[in-house]
């Protein structure tokens, strides 16, 4: 029987994916990127992937559902699993996998942090200056900083108001034109 257990799916995975896939779908709307928005580089799209699914993770914590925790685990989980793919796919090899898988941890950990204390504060000066330091760190074209923040911002609310019984079904809208 315990063999068995190898091949069992965690509680949350299947939904921690989907969810992760809703915040990647959301990440990837064109109207994010331009001359005037967020950089269409690989950089660019990690960090707006980093953002959503930053802004799910902390809806999932907020949650008094006791699963939260365990489903914003599983998006997490999903997220570098997804990384890690990726890389492959890019022709990283094996040895290094690791170290970047690593950097890209800590890098979304960061981001994570700045963007949930600026936004349990409703600081948006300091969500904004972390958006900033984060995706522009040689300095934003005008306007995106404060465009971005908004959009965050709203994002967080739209998932606020979404029942936890969508998430733990793996449904989650961000449905907010950028």
């Amino acid at each position: 029987m315990a063999l068995f257990g190898l091949f069992r799916r965690r509680p949350h995975e299947r939904s921690g994916f989907a969810l992760y896939t809703a915040a990647v779908e959301a990440a990837r709307d064109p109207g994010l990127f331009g001359e005037d928005r967020v950089p269409d580089t690989l950089e660019g799209r990690f960090d707006l992937v980093a953002l959503h699914a930053a802004l799910l993770v902390r809806r999932l914590h907020r949650d008094p559902d006791p699963r939260g925790p365990a489903l914003a685990q599983a998006v997490f989980d999903a997220m570098f699993a997804d990384m890690d793919l990726n890389l492959r796919e890019m022709g990283v090899g094996d040895m290094s996998i690791g170290k970047r898988v690593r950097r890209m941890w800590e890098a979304f950990h960061g981001r994570a942090l700045a963007y949930e204390g600026a936004l349990a504060a409703g600081d948006r000066p300091a969500l904004e200056a972390a958006l900033s330091r984060n995706i522009w760190p040689e300095g934003a074209p005008e306007g995106a900083v404060s465009g971005l923040a908004a959009h965050a911002m709203a994002l967080d609310a739209t998932l606020a108001g979404q029942a936890f019984g969508n998430f733990a079904e793996g449904r989650a809208e961000f449905g907010i034109p950028a």
